[in-house]
Formats: C-alpha cells, sequence, structure tokens
C-alpha cells in the first residue's frame, strides 16, 4: 500500500512552488528573531548586555591606543524607556567606519586575528544597537572624536536587518566637550530588575581591569559609583601569532594545506604554524613518514658466524668486477653489517653504496647502480632469505629477544619461541619485501600472533603484553628516507592529511608563544581582589599557556578570605574571558563545574556533602585569557566545557588554594597559641604569689619565663645610670629576623648593636631602628646611651604576635 507521504510533490510545479518561497536571510535578521541568543532575552538582562557589550568596546579601543581608560556610564528613565550613555576616552572612530561599527552585525577587525580581544565577532555592539531600534524604535546616536580632531563626528543610525546594513538618519559634525573618544546613547525597553548582576558586572569588571576607572549613574543611587584605578599599569601589548601545531582539526588543516602557498610539507610547517622551526618540521616529518610509509623492520646479521655465506651470496651478484675488486667489495659490507646490531634494508642500501665508492676508488673499477641493485637484493637475501620457511627460521631470532623482553618472566621460553615464529611469518608474508608496515599493521601481526598462541598452545596473551611487544619491535623499526608527498598531494586525500595530523600531535613542540595574550598577572589578580574586597587573606596564580583548538590560552585565578565578606552562605565565584566578567548561565559554566568538584574541605573550607560550592568568607575568581575563547553561546555568558581548560582552571584555583590552607594552618595554630598563652599569663603571676606566700621570699621576676615556656622570642628592656641595653632573646627552634624600632623622647648617643642600626630624627623624637638577625638559642643586644628622663616605646616587626613576648 502507497503511503500518504510517499505521494507528496508527485502534484507538478510543487518543488518549483517551493523553491520560490526560499530565500536567504541576513545575519542581522536571523539575529532580529532570535535576539536572546545574544542575551537580550529580557529587558532586565537586554540592559546589562548592552552595558556590557558598550563597555568591553570601549576597553579594548583604549588599551588599543595604549590610553587609561575613563569610562562613564549613565541609564536614566525616559518616558517608557530606559536611556543608556556610555562614554569613553579612547581614540574615537573615523566618520567612515562609525556606520559600519555600529550598524552592521559581523564587522570588525579582530575576527581573523589572532590574538586575545575582548570581542572577535563583532556582534556585541551592534546587537545593542539592534535591540535598542527594535524595542523603542528609536536610533542608536553616537558621537566620536579622534585625535587631533577639531570637532566630533555626530551619526543617528538604524540596522537595515534585511541587507544587514547601516541605515543613516543624521550625520553632521559636532563640539564635544572630550578632546577624543566615543559615546552612544541607546533607548530600550528595559527595566531595573538586574540592578545586582549590573553592579556586579561593574565592580568585577573594575577587579579585572584595575588600570580602568569606571564611573556608573543609574536610577535611584544617591551618588554615582566611582571605581578608581588601581594601577597606571595597561595590560601587556598583544601580537598576533599563527596556530599552534597541537591545537589544529583536520577539517582545519585541509584547509590550510589547500590555501597555503608552500611546496613541502616541511615548508608549510615552518611557514603556517607557530613553534615550528626546522628541527621541528623534520621529527613531524619523520613521524609523517612511518605513519604514510611504514618503519622498516631492521634485522640482526649475518646468520652464520664469520658471515661467509653472506659474503658468498654478493660475489655472486657482481659479474665483471675482477676478483680482487669484487671480493673486497662484499669484506667491506659484511663487515660493517657484522659490526652492527640490526640493519634495515635502506640501511643497507646505504652500506652496499659506500663499499662501491670505496672499492671503485681503491681498485679503479666503477660499480654501476645495477651491479649495487644486484649486490642490495643478494645481501637483503643474505639477511632475510628468498624462501619462506627459512626467512621464518632467520627472522625468529632477531624477534625472539624482543618478545622475551617486552613479556613477562611467567611466559615459558616455549610460548615466546612460538609468539615470536608467529610474528616472523607475519613480516616473512608481506608483500613489501623491505618489511615496511605501519605501526597499526604492526599491531594487527602482534593480535593475529598473540592470537594463535592463545587458540593452539593454550596460553593467555593480554593487552599489556601486546601493547608491549608492538612497542618493543616498533622501537627497532627504521624511519624511511623517502621523500613525503607534497602538500597538494596530502590536501587532496584525507587520509594522508589525517596520518600528518596525527603526526603533529604526536611530536613534542614547545608550547605557543604568549605574547598574543595579555593576561591579568598573579600581582594584579590580587590588586584587583585587594581594592574591591576588604579581606584578611589574599592568593592568585598565573597558569603557563596551553593550547586548545590551535588557539593557546592562559589561565588564572585568586582567593580572598576572610574580613568583611560574608561568613554565611556559598563563596562568592568571580568568572571572567579575556577580562570580562561572565554574569549569567553561571549553572553552565565550567568554571563552575569545576569548582563545585574540588573537594575544599582539603583546603580549610566549608563543603556540606564534600561536593558543590563550597561556603565561608571566601571570593573564588577564575579569569581564562585566549585568542578564542570556546563559549557556551553567541551570548557569552559561560565557558564550553573543554577538558584542557577544565584541567588548568583545576591546576590554577587549587594552586591559590594551597596559599589559603597554609594561611588557615597558621592562623589555627597561632589561636592555639594564643589561648595557651592567655591561659599560662593568668596563671604564672598567681604561681609566682603563692610561691613567694609559701617560701616567705621575695616574689620571683617571672617576666622571662612565659617566653621561654612558649619558645617564643622575647624583647626587654633595661635603663641603668642613662644606659639603654634592648635584649632580644630567641627561644624559638629557628632563627629570626626582626625589625625593632625604639622611639626615644630624647637624642641617643654611643649607639652600639648585634645588627644593622640606624638613627633618625622626626620632629624632636629619635627613633632607633635596629634589624638583628637571632640564631635559635642565642641573644643580641643594643646598647645606646640617653638622659634619664627619657621616654621610650618600643615596635617589633618579622614575629608573628603569638610568637612574640615584649617586655619593653
Amino acid at each position: 500500500m502507497t503511503s500518504f507521504q510517499s505521494t507528496l510533490g508527485d502534484e507538478p510545479g510543487i518543488a518549483e512552488e517551493l523553491a520560490e518561497s526560499q530565500r536567504e536571510i541576513s545575519i542581522a535578521e536571523f539575529f532580529e528573531k532570535n535576539k536572546h541568543m545574544l542575551g537580550f532575552d529580557s529587558g532586565a538582562r537586554g540592559l546589562v548586555t548592552a552595558v556590557k557589550e558598550a563597555v568591553d568596546n570601549a576597553l579594548d579601543a583604549t588599551e588599543e591606543a595604549g590610553i587609561a581608560p575613563d569610562i562613564y556610564v549613565e541609564i536614566a528613565e525616559v518616558g517608557d524607556y530606559y536611556r543608556l550613555v556610555v562614554e569613553d576616552n579612547g581614540p574615537g572612530i573615523t566618520k567612515e567606519q562609525v556606520p559600519k561599527v555600529f550598524g552592521k552585525l559581523l564587522y570588525g577587525s579582530r575576527f581573523h586575528v589572532r590574538e586575545q580581544n575582548r570581542g572577535q565577532q563583532g556582534i556585541g555592539i551592534s546587537a545593542a544597537v539592534l535591540y535598542s531600534q527594535l524595542t523603542s524604535g528609536k536610533p542608536a546616536k553616537i558621537t566620536s572624536r579622534t585625535q587631533g580632531s577639531a570637532e566630533a563626528e555626530y551619526f543617528e543610525l538604524i540596522i537595515d536587518t534585511d541587507r544587514n546594513e547601516p541605515e543613516i538618519k543624521d550625520s553632521r559634525t559636532t563640539s564635544w566637550d572630550r578632546p577624543h573618544g566615543t559615546r552612544i546613547e541607546l533607548e530600550m525597553e528595559a527595566n531595573m530588575r538586574a540592578r545586582q548582576q549590573l553592579h556586579s558586572y561593574v565592580k568585577h569588571t573594575a577587579v579585572v581591569n584595575p588600570h580602568a576607572r569606571i564611573e556608573l549613574r543609574e536610577p535611584g543611587l544617591d551618588a554615582p559609583l566611582k571605581f578608581e584605578r588601581a594601577t597606571d599599569q595597561l595590560p601587556q601589548e598583544t601580537e598576533e601569532i599563527r596556530p599552534h601545531p597541537h591545537g589544529v582539526e583536520l577539517g582545519t588543516l585541509i584547509k590550510m594545506l589547500g590555501a597555503t602557498n608552500s611546496h613541502s610539507v616541511s615548508g608549510f610547517l615552518q611557514e603556517e604554524f607557530t613553534r615550528v622551526g626546522k628541527k621541528t618540521a623534520d621529527k613531524i616529518v619523520d613521524n609523517f613518514r612511518d605513519r604514510h610509509f611504514g618503519r622498516e623492520m631492521a634485522w640482526s646479521g649475518p646468520p652464520s658466524h664469520d658471515g661467509a655465506d653472506l659474503e658468498s651470496a654478493i660475489v655472486g651478484a657482481v659479474s665483471n668486477k675482477g676478483r680482487d675488486p669484487t671480493e673486497a667489495f662484499a669484506a667491506e659490507v659484511v663487515e660493517v653489517v657484522s659490526n652492527r646490531e640490526r640493519t634495515s634494508h635502506q640501511e643497507l642500501r646505504f652500506i652496499v653504496g659506500n663499499a662501491a665508492e670505496t672499492a671503485s676508488d681503491q681498485f679503479e673499477v666503477t660499480f654501476g647502480e645495477t651491479v649495487r641493485e644486484n649486490a642490495l637484493e643478494a645481501a637483503w637475501g643474505g639477511l632475510t632469505a628468498h624462501d619462506a620457511e627459512e626467512e621464518v627460521d632467520l627472522l625468529t631470532p632477531s624477534l625472539y629477544a624482543l618478545v622475551d623482553e617486552a613479556t613477562s618472566t611467567r611466559k615459558d621460553d616455549a610460548t615466546v619461541e612460538a609468539l615470536a615464529e608467529r610474528l616472523a611469518r607475519k613480516f616473512a608474508g608481506v608483500e613489501d619485501p623491505r618489511h615496511r608496515v605501519t605501526k597499526r599493521e604492526l599491531r594487527e601481526f602482534v593480535d593475529g600472533a598473540a592470537d594463535a598462541t592463545q587458540e593452539y598452545d593454550d596460553v593467555t596473551v593480554g593487552d599489556t603484553a601486546r601493547e608491549n611487544i608492538t612497542e618493543a619491535v616498533w622501537s627497532v623499526m627504521r624511519t624511511v628516507s623517502d621523500a613525503p608527498p607534497k602538500v597538494a598531494e596530502v590536501a587532496e586525500s584525507r587520509d594522508t592529511a589525517s596520518q600528518l595530523l596525527e603526526a603533529m600531535r604526536e611530536t613534542d613542540i614547545l608550547a605557543p608563544p604568549t605574547d598574543c595574550l595579555s593576561p591579568i598577572t598573579d600581582e594584579l589578580v590580587e590588586a584587583g581582589l585587594r581594592k574591591e574586597y576588604d579581606a584578611d587573606f589574599y592568593a592568585a596564580a598565573t597558569r603557563d599557556a596551553e593550547v586548545h583548538g590551535g588557539d593557546p590560552f592562559i589561565v588564572e585565578a585568586g582567593i580572598a578570605y576572610g574580613g568583611d565578606l560574608p561568613a554565611e552562605g556559598s563563596v562568592d565565584l568571580l568568572r571572567f574571558a579575556n577580562r570580562v566578567p561572565l554574569v549569567y548561565q553561571r549553572g553552565a559554566c565550567a568554571t563552575t563545574d569545576v569548582v563545585k568538584r574540588i573537594g575544599w574541605r582539603n583546603y580549610g573550607l566549608d563543603q556540606p556533602g564534600g561536593s558543590g560550592m563550597p561556603n565561608g568568607p571566601a571570593v573564588i575568581m577564575v579569569h581564562v585569557a585566549s585568542t578564542n575563547v570556546p563559549f557556551t553561546s553567541e551570548s557569552k555568558d559561560a565557558l564550553a566545557n573543554i577538558p584542557v581548560i577544565e584541567d588548568e582552571i583545576e591546576l590554577a584555583i587549587r594552586e591559590a588554594a594551597r596559599e589559603l590552607k597554609s594561611y588557615l594552618n597558621k592562623r589555627r595554630s597561632m589561636q592555639k597559641r594564643r589561648k595557651k598563652q592567655d591561659v599560662l599569663g593568668r596563671i604564672l603571676p598567681q604561681m609566682a604569689d603563692k610561691v613567694a606566700e609559701v617560701t616567705g621570699r621575695e616574689r620571683p621576676n617571672i617576666d622571662g619565663a612565659l617566653a621561654r615556656i612558649m619558645n617564643n622570642v622575647s624583647v626587654e628592656r633595661e635603663f641603668d645610670g642613662g644606659t639603654v641595653t634592648l635584649m632580644v632573646e630567641n627561644h624559638s627552634d629557628r632563627s629570626e629576623a626582626l625589625d625593632v624600632t625604639d622611639i626615644v623622647s630624647e637624642e641617643p648617643t654611643d649607639v652600639e648593636a648585634d645588627g644593622e642600626t640606624t638613627v633618625v630624627d622626626l620632629d624632636g623624637e629619635w627613633f632607633v631602628k635596629w634589624a638583628p638577625s637571632v640564631s635559635a638559642g642565642e641573644t643580641a643586644t643594643l646598647t645606646y646611651a640617653v638622659s634619664e628622663d627619657a621616654s621610650f616605646d618600643v615596635n617589633v616587626d618579622g614575629v608573628e604576635a603569638e610568637k612574640l613576648t615584649v617586655h619593653a
């Protein structure tokens, strides 16, 4: 029975009718109906996304021009809409480029550039313009003044979504109080329900851009939010690089092969990839040969003790060269082969050629190509035999030693002999008399020999033994010297291109250069956290560059702990990519996944159930810098779950977390020490009083007892007849370096000290600065003279308060 579906399209003209309804759509028209993909899925989020795109553009523009960013953001209610204004002090945009930058999606200068940038596709700010015109129907208003221009250029424009082209409503020159920069004004349907996310975005932007000054004005704020610069140091300039061989995918490689001007594979590798010089290209080409041509097996020999049979075979293959030249030629070949552990076909060709040259020079007889080929065939036959059964007998001993070494001691000689013999039969059956096979074919040989041994000898040969045998045999096989295919041939064959890709990935290659990236650096990560978070502890870590998809990336992590951070609830996780905060989709982000799977109890943070977000007064920050950040969507809110990136995120976090663990352990130790010291401080005076009462003697001096009991460093002062003596006694088990400052009301004289000492007069007070280094169990002293009316105040740094006892 014919189905209804099978009859569709039988009527004449339906295909033509369907074809008439099909047409190309522009990217602007696509996003007009799918604005949620760009982060404009609601009025609240749309406003935050528009601010983000405008501020990101401003930061990129100012940094590229070497200008410290000064960014102004204003949000105001205008009737039923909200007006967003973002100004920067960047270099400005030329008159010709303004309409394209703001009124054309997928227009930009960075998509094809392999270096770190906040924006790549040229969608962000033009998408904000599109959202504005869709929701309010009003054009975007742009003012731009380039450096050195007397006046600014003013535009009002919308995007023609059918053509993805700017439609200019107004264009004129105007005055502007900024000497240079760009201003964009948008009206849109929005609301302030995402105020917290907006503030988080601006604050977090200030954390990872400590060189920027940002001011935010919005409805409901009594005063603007201002984030001042923490440093004048701009991010390091980036330089474009070529892709790295370890991250390229097959389709990309085939495309590059088809587009290159290089003809040789070596030239292609050196011209199109970073970190590939002549030596590295040679290694890749050798690995490529292994996959494309296979390796040649090298056999031990000659089989007889003195090589007489091999020499006789060579002599028999040479004719009309005279007895002495022929015998000398054959003898040299045999001598060289006999002194080698193993020899392959191509190595034997080289040996025969050298021996022919030597004999020609010595006897003035020419050994031409035909003679050399005949001698080579005879010599190779002498090593491997021509008869199949004899060949197996000759090859088995060469393989026995390799199989014996690669298998466990539990395999008896009979099993090893059987494996070696069956493997020899596989080589004897190879069509290529040079015994060339790929590694994959070699593994098939080993599996076949192992399966036969298991079947007929009832002996188990497991995967580990098979892998070990394969590696042992492969290690003695020789890479061939055949010229690799030309680039055009590789580009035309997917299998050959795949072999080249495998060779690239297998070769050890230096990590990509990092001058295409601009990491924040661990020092500035910490500075940014200190600027915006009042905590007790800060730590940061910056990893070395790694590669994903041919693009290098660097992961940085920072942790702030304690202080005024909220003690209840989960930690605050800050996610960044190329210095841009990721505000939304935290649960879908690879960074969040990594943080959740780390065992935070090991680092001193509470983690209910042993997994998930940790609790505690802490901020965890992660920044991924890359030439091509892998986001989960066009809205760029979350990082994709790429294993190599996740691994680096985890390593960076753990590096910073180890410092947190050390700090918390030390703090707990100091808390215990302080508690013990407080108890002793109460008990010892009572004991001294009791001892004096019971013995009837004077109360003992206990000033130094506490320091000795607690293994502290004690600082004591004696003042006798105008002579001051400061004594530093180290009762701990390690050397201590202190900074002691004695503030004296009268001028000191005759200063003598065990350590560096200076005296500074400051507004009628004298600062005696002393820096003693005191070994365990030792004492350092400082003496000076001063009038008896002097007063003193000592300050000691360099030792934790819990390990210090001061009686001065």
